[in-house]
């Protein structure tokens, strides 16, 4: 029987046609596809990943890569809470890890992954149940196209990568509300901005030719 591709209640984002009918295409192939969405802070990439699984249903699930943030408290034991958010404050190799097992799913077990709550600042273990009949998985974050230690295998176990694009104007000043909405204040959110997300976001630009694909919002598919 194919996945159920209708979702419960309707979508809040639209998605261009186009976008939908291509991961559709690769649902009933018999095996699993693992989608990444990577972009800049702010670039809309978690709006993204939430409305292509609303759009599809059931028959997609989202497992983002910030379940692997490290615990504040072993920021603060690393000396790196300043940098929170920056590539050596995520377990990557627990998300490889994590990204094997999907990419091989077993009869009748559920792989349990980890959320990241951003009312705590924390991740959650074990917080979203993957079962091995769902046949997309989509995962989103900064780092899926990195080539260095520790992230250069995100790559290789993902079918394929879409790169996210926002107008950079509008991706910042989403980015400084997103940071103010969970309890920042206007300054400490723009200065937060400017010393830590901006130079992940130019880390993260420079990894944009590893994309499969780009998609702009508003536009769809580029190129």
């Amino acid at each position: 029987m194919p996945p159920d591709t209708t979702p419960s209640t309707p979508p809040s984002v639209t998605v261009p046609a186009e976008v939908l009918e291509h991961l559709k295409s690769r649902l009933n192939t018999g095996r699993r596809f693992l989608l990444g969405l990577v972009g800049a802070p702010g670039s809309g990439k978690s709006t993204l990943a939430r409305a292509l699984c609303e759009h599809l249903g059931g028959a997609a699930q989202l497992v983002p890569m910030d379940g692997y943030h490290l615990a504040n408290v072993q920021l603060q034991r690393l000396g790196r809470a300043h940098r929170k958010g920056a590539p050596d404050t995520f377990d990557s190799h627990g998300y490889v890890s994590l990204l094997r097992r999907l990419s091989a799913p077993e009869d009748g077990v559920t792989v349990y992954a980890p959320d990241f709550r951003r009312e705590i600042e924390e991740p959650i273990a074990n917080a979203i149940a993957v079962e091995p009949q769902v046949p997309l998985i989509v995962t989103e974050g900064n780092y899926l196209l990195m080539d260095e230690p520790g992230w250069r295998d995100v790559r290789g176990l993902l079918d394929e990568v879409w790169y996210v694009e926002e107008d950079e104007a509008l991706r910042l000043q989403r980015l400084i509300a997103r940071h103010e909405a969970f309890g920042r204040a206007a300054e400490d959110a723009r200065s937060w901005v400017a010393q830590t997300d901006e130079p992940n976001a130019r880390r993260i630009e420079a990894t944009r030719a590893r994309a499969h694909r780009v998609f702009r919002w508003g536009a769809g598919f580029a190129g």
